[in-house]
């Protein structure tokens, strides 16, 4: 049957061509979130989305859809990674768009991509590395608290919040967020290439980017808003089909009612806030 629909048809299809797909993965939250109810973004859940994006053989293009102040960085390389590999197992291509904010992790997301595109209103960029913390020894001494720790092994207790910051500790850490920095720099010019323009030391320094200029730089190839660029490069009939990462997570499934998904929401809304406030956002 489907040989002799083939010899009818066949020939038609030169005249009425299919309709071009693309489907678009959402990602959104902070990256590498680790709690119980499943909240942010993962190599193990972004799995299944990406994985039912590039089964469809009928695409043309997969639009990873970022929204991501950042996160882990081990977590946005392992999902980064996930894409190129999909992307080149199943001979698909794949376009970046950046919404609100793809900055630091999130920016290593759009790596995957062959172009990145965002919004005008976006920010991009923030290639650095940062880490922050406190130190709460004098306030358990006058409360009169006694601390007490038992470790094996005469480093295991660097950066102890507890503990005045020794200056050994202090470079281990430097050294550390220095060669990670140096790490994220070395995959941003593999994927981006000579399109990397301007001062290096501008678009490597941490510092985050109005999309325009980020441009400007070569971080990203465009603005625009993404359903007009899909419909000027693959015509105005191009069906966009939609896949959310998002899992409402164990807590979700085991319990009934708004009040999880509300309490779900609440915290995403507090660590995506944490890391938003870095870019004033």
């Amino acid at each position: 049957m489907s040989r002799l629909t083939s010899l009818l048809f066949g020939p038609l299809r030169r005249f009425f061509p299919p309709t071009p797909v693309v489907t678009v993965v959402e990602l959104r939250g902070a990256i590498g979130v680790s709690a119980p109810g499943g909240r942010g973004l993962s190599a193990s859940s972004v799995e299944a989305s990406l994985v039912k994006a590039f089964k469809n053989k009928k695409n043309k293009a997969v639009v990873i859809s970022i929204n991501s102040p950042g996160g882990a960085p081990a977590q946005s390389r392992m999902i980064m990674e996930r894409i190129r590999s999909l992307s080149l197992e199943k001979q698909i291509p794949v376009i970046s768009y950046i919404e609100d904010v793809g900055a630091s992790g999130g920016y290593m997301l759009a790596l995957a991509g062959e172009e990145i595109f965002a919004d005008p209103f976006a920010i991009v960029g923030s290639i650095g590395v940062i880490s922050a913390g406190f130190g709460f020894q004098d306030l358990i001494a006058k409360a009169g608290v006694e601390r007490r720790v038992h470790t094996a092994g005469t480093n295991k207790m660097r950066l102890d919040p507890f503990q005045p910051e020794k200056d050994e500790d202090r470079e281990k850490f430097s050294a550390l967020l220095a060669e990670t920095h140096k790490l994220f720099i070395e995959m941003v010019k593999k994927s981006r290439g000579d399109r990397i323009k301007g001062d290096p030391d501008v678009a490597f320094s941490g510092d985050f980017f109005l999309a325009s200029e980020g441009e400007a730089l070569g971080l990203i190839d465009g603005t625009g808003d993404l359903r007009a660029i899909l419909k000027d490069r693959y015509g105005l009939d191009v069906k966009i089909e939609t896949i959310s990462s998002q899992r409402s997570g164990l807590l979700g499934r085991l319990t009934s009612g708004a009040s999880a998904a509300m309490v779900d929401a609440a915290a995403q809304h507090v660590d995506d806030k944490a890391l938003r406030s870095r870019f004033g956002l």
